[in-house]
């Protein structure tokens, strides 16, 4: 387990976490991650649509993104930081062991983690015909029955976006709370609408077979898009007085192209607040402009 000093401590083992390692330590700087790898979203996932790769694992590309910032000389340390706090001119965390590291400089990269049904057959079949993004996984239900799950935008306009590749699409939702125009496209298309119902089990044995609903209605379908929003993992974050989006309190509030602070520099990823509106898209961190700039960590004191 590395601990001690660091110039640059980044919170997170995700893709933005990995990437902003990577350029950090290629600077010649001392750089160290906290957090596991497995609670990242991509960890479960499959990619077919990053520039320069193939069908690949999200598991695999995390992989390889970790085995690259270690050979360039990133330390890792695979525990859950319990506590974060500033004594000038350090920023400390302590994790899940005791162990307390401290840095000149900190990137925040958690990203977000998804509202659940909490559901039986929910956490099994995650990567397995579950899913929390519409937009990363759509292509993998061509000609195939799917649900959607949820009240909000997300899930009427990812709903809408199945039409495209799924065989059937079943909404299924407490009550729509969407704009008139979006509910109008809802009732106007081939959506099964399933309103005043909830999700009460998913089924399967190796993959998704059906979703239970709570009047005993049973949808056969291969997929299941929970649409339910996401909260943010910025808990932690509070504690150093960072900004949150006064909106939904769920992600860091960051100047538009450039880091922010002093030192303290929280735009990596799915933690930043979206700069447009609309649905959120969780799409893996590019080089530029997120990746360089942040992981250019701030001089150390003379």
């Amino acid at each position: 387990m590395p601990s001690g000093e660091y110039d640059v401590m980044i919170l997170g083992s995700g893709p933005a976490g990995l990437q902003a390692a990577i350029h950090a330590t290629r600077a010649k700087v001392a750089v160290v991650v906290l957090g596991r790898t497995q609670t990242s979203s991509l960890y479960r996932a499959h990619i077919e649509n990053y520039c320069c790769m193939g069908k690949v694992a999200g598991e695999e590309l995390l992989g390889q993104g970790r085995s690259q910032a270690e050979r360039a000389g990133t330390s890792f340390a695979d525990e859950d930081v319990m506590k974060l706090w500033r004594e000038e001119p350090w920023f400390l965390a302590k994790t899940e062991s005791g162990t307390t590291f401290r840095s000149r400089a900190l990137i925040l990269a958690m990203g977000v983690s998804r509202n659940k049904l909490n559901v039986p057959g929910e956490k099994e079949l995650l990567g397995r015909g579950v899913s929390y993004c519409v937009e990363c996984d759509a292509n993998f239900f061509r000609a195939q029955p799917v649900a959607v799950v949820g009240n909000g935008s997300a899930a009427a306009s990812g709903a809408l976006t199945l039409l495209l590749y799924a065989s059937d699409v079943h909404l299924i939702s407490g009550g729509l709370q969407v704009s008139e125009v979006l509910d109008h496209q809802i009732r106007q298309s081939s959506v099964h609408l399933h309103e005043g119902r909830k999700v009460t089990k998913i089924l399967g044995d190796r993959e998704v077979e059906a979703v239970m609903l709570s009047d005993g209605t049973r949808l056969e379908v291969k997929g299941v898009f929970i649409e339910l929003g996401a909260k943010g993992a910025v808990a932690l974050a509070g504690e150093l007085g960072v900004a949150l989006d006064t909106e939904t309190m769920q992600y860091i509030v960051t100047a538009v192209g450039c880091a922010c602070g002093s030192g303290f520099q929280p735009r990596m990823g799915d933690v930043r607040q979206p700069e447009s509106e609309g649905p959120r898209l969780l799409n893996i961190p590019s080089p530029s402009p997120c990746g360089c700039p942040v992981a250019r960590p701030s001089p150390r004191p003379r």
